[in-house]
C-alpha cells in the first residue's frame, strides 16, 4: 500500500517510524511542513524536514526530539563568546547537515532535492519531501498594544509561546506551488494520513499550499487525521494555545471539524481511549472513528499507532 503522510516534526516523525517498521519504508512518503524554516548565522535550516530525516534514520536525539543523539554545541559556546545569538541550539554534527543544504541551495539545487540527498545519505528509504519548494514562512502576530510579528522559531523557541497569540501569518503560501515529487506521492497514494501534528502551525502551513489543499481535496484515497489532543491537552508542544486563537475546541472534536472543512471531508479519525466520550459526536460529521492508545512514548507505543492506523484504513 502506498502511503501518504502530511507531517510537522516531532509528533509527525514519531508516527512515521511506527509507520516504516510496519509497512516498510519504500511504500511511504513524508510531506513535511517547511513553514518553519528559518536562516541563521547565514545558514539555511530545515527544522521539521530535519527532525523527520534524522528519526528515521535512528539518529534523533529521541529525549529531546530533535537533533543528533549525543550531539555536542562547542560551536554555538563560541558564537554565544562572540555576542551572536544563540537561542536556536545548532549541534556540531547537526551543523554539518545545515551547512550541506545551504551550500546546495546555492548552487541552485530544489530544496526537495536537498532534502533527497540528506535522506539518501543517512541511509532512509521513506521519501521525505518538503511541503514546496518556494519560500513559506509561518509568522506569529503577538502584542497587547502595538502587534509585533515574530517568526514561528522566535515566538516557540526563543520567548517560549508565552506570548498570546494575536494572528498567524503563512507569508509566502498563496503563491506557493507543491513540487512534481509532492503532487505525485499525493496522486499515488492508496491512503493518506494527517500526522498528529500541530494542526495550526504544522499542518496548517501544508494544507495553505493551494496546490496541496486541492489535490487532497479530489484525492479518492481515503484520509485518516491521528488525533494531537488526548483528554484536552496537547500530545506536544503549544497545540492547544494555536486552536484556541483559531476558536477551535481543544478535543479531537475540535481537530476533526477543522480537517473536515479544510479539506471538504475527512474519511477517519484516529483518537485516544480517553476520547472515547468524543467518538459519536465526530461520527455524526461522517468521519469515521477508531479508539487506541495513541500516547507515542517508546517504540512499541510508535508501531502500535501505526499498526492501528493502517488497519483502519484498510477497513474503510
Amino acid at each position: 500500500m502506498r502511503i501518504a503522510v502530511v507531517a510537522g516534526g516531532v509528533g509527525g516523525s514519531k508516527f512515521l517510524w511506527g509507520l516504516a517498521q510496519e509497512v516498510g519504508e519504500e511504500s511511504l512518503s513524508a510531506i513535511v511542513n517547511t513553514g518553519d524554516d528559518i536562516e541563521l548565522h547565514g545558514l539555511a535550516i530545515s527544522p521539521d524536514v530535519d527532525i523527520v530525516t534524522y528519526t528515521l534514520a535512528g539518529l534523533v536525539d529521541t529525549d529531546k526530539g530533535w537533533g543528533f543523539a549525543g550531539d555536542t554545541f562547542h560551536c554555538m559556546e563560541v558564537l554565544a563568546k562572540y555576542g551572536q545569538p544563540a537561542w536556536f541550539k545548532l549541534g556540531d554534527r547537526d551543523l554539518g547537515t545545515h551547512l550541506f543544504r545551504t551550500q546546495a541551495l546555492r548552487q541552485g539545487r530544489r530544496p526537495t532535492e536537498v532534502a533527497d540527498a540528506i535522506r539518501r545519505a543517512l541511509g532512509v528509504r521513506v521519501r521525505v519531501l518538503p511541503m514546496t519548494d518556494d519560500p513559506v514562512t509561518t509568522h506569529i502576530l503577538v502584542g497587547d498594544g502595538p502587534i509585533r510579528h515574530l517568526h514561528f522559531q522566535e515566538y516557540l523557541v526563543q520567548r517560549g509561546a508565552v506570548d498570546e497569540i494575536r494572528g498567524i501569518e503563512y507569508r509566502g503560501s498563496a503563491r506557493a506551488h507543491p513540487s512534481p515529487e509532492v503532487l505525485a506521492a499525493l496522486r499515488e497514494a492508496e491512503a493518506i494520513f494527517l500526522a498528529p501534528s500541530n494542526p495550526v502551525a504544522s499542518i496548517g502551513p501544508i494544507l495553505a499550499v493551494p496546490g496541496i489543499r486541492d489535490c487532497l481535496r479530489r484525492s479518492q484515497a481515503p484520509i485518516v487525521a491521528i488525533s494531537p489532543v488526548v483528554g484536552g491537552q496537547s500530545l506536544k508542544g503549544p497545540t492547544d494555545k494555536f486552536l484556541g486563537w483559531a476558536k477551535v475546541e481543544v478535543s479531537p472534536m475540535g481537530v476533526a471539524r477543522l480537517y473536515d472543512s479544510a479539506l471538504d471531508g475527512l474519511d477517519g479519525m484516529l483518537i485516544d481511549r480517553a476520547d472515547a466520550g468524543e467518538a459519536a459526536r465526530i461520527e455524526e460529521l461522517g468521519i469515521r472513528v477508531r479508539m487506541e492508545g495513541i500516547v507515542m512514548r517508546g517504540p512499541e507505543d510508535k508501531r502500535r499507532v501505526a499498526r492501528a492506523a493502517v488497519k483502519f484504513v484498510e477497513e474503510l
